[in-house]
């Protein structure tokens, strides 16, 4: 078995990474670390866990698990990583945005891979640290990755992504409390969106330029999932373009094309993508839903750590959605 430790466990990604391993056939969980819950019950913490796992969030470390889960607020996982010190063998697997530029990659001894499977699973399966990409930037770049790999991003892609109010964390904010959320939408860091970097990086790795994204990132009045809209001008055909996406993605188990328009609720509590593409004159539609929680952050960091390990990517994660 898999002894794995979890740092920061007591927010919306540790949650639900918790609750994915405790099913997983391949992993125990040796602990999972808080300074502000150590000794209470993890069923306190996240309540339907409640007769499923017994364990206590606690104040100290095993340095020689297997693997290592970071979730923590982004420029936490440097820190932490500066204080404490594992094994050798301890793979790392970062959910935050610390590792994931190229620029960043390199970090006390330690080289993260950029954990997007449909982008790099050889590299990722030959890695010993990931960084976890960020939710929006995965949504995005699943949307855009097949017309990069052909060199076909020349226009100006303009997308319009909307997320959840768990994409703001579980400590309360002015725009994540209920009262402001419910009925209602905004907008927020136009065109800005640190996602951005790691969405580009990846573009260019695959094009070799980089063309210009207009990206608006909203909030929505609702808890899970993020609804992605990128359209640019496009000459290609739409049949042409579809072969291009089930071909790019016919190895991927969890991101599938769907020839009916799509919507959020299919994808929600699961760690599937899905996309859809639709033409418009001289105009291309991709539409791309994931749960920002599961495909998100803590299911891709679980299909991340399955390649590490030589396990069947899916294993774990044969999550089941609720439509309504």
């Amino acid at each position: 078995m898999i002894k794995a430790g979890i740092i920061g466990g007591s927010g919306y990604t540790g949650g639900e990474l918790i609750r994915i391993l405790t099913h997983h056939p391949h992993v125990e969980i040796d602990f999972v670390y808080s300074t502000t819950r150590a000794g209470k019950s993890i069923a306190e913490t996240h309540e339907d866990l409640l007769g499923i796992t017994d364990l206590k969030f606690t104040g100290t470390i095993n340095p020689k698990v297997d693997v290592l889960f970071l979730c923590l607020g982004h420029g936490n996982s440097k820190t932490f990583l500066d204080e404490h010190t594992f094994s050798n063998k301890t793979k790392v697997i970062d959910l935050s945005n610390d590792f994931r530029l190229n620029k960043d990659a390199s970090y006390n001894g330690r080289e993260f891979v950029y954990g997007l499977p449909e982008l790099q699973k050889e590299a990722i399966s030959n890695a010993n640290n990931i960084a976890n990409p960020g939710c929006f930037a995965t949504a995005i770049q699943l949307a855009l990755l097949p017309l990069a790999k052909n060199k076909l991003l020349k226009e100006t892609v303009h997308i319009n992504a909307t997320t959840g109010s768990t994409g703001a964390g579980v400590s309360p904010s002015a725009t994540s409390h209920f009262s402001w959320r419910n009925n209602n939408i905004s907008w927020y860091k136009p065109f800005t969106h640190q996602h951005l970097g790691e969405i580009n990086q990846s573009i260019v790795s695959l094009q070799n330029d980089q063309p210009t994204i207009l990206m608006l990132p909203q909030r929505g009045n609702f808890t899970k999932g993020i609804f992605v809209t990128s359209y640019l001008k496009f000459e290609n055909s739409l049949e042409e373009t579809w072969n291009l996406y089930k071909d790019f993605y016919v190895r991927d188990p969890f991101t599938h094309i769907s020839e009916k328009e799509i919507h959020l609720k299919q994808v929600v509590n699961t760690n599937n993508c899905f996309i859809h593409l639709h033409k418009h004159e001289d105009v291309l539609l991709i539409t791309s839903v994931i749960d920002n929680l599961i495909k998100g952050a803590s299911g891709q960091a679980v299909q991340n750590m399955n390649l590490i390990f030589g396990l069947d990517e899916s294993d774990g994660l044969n999550l089941k959605g609720s439509y309504f």
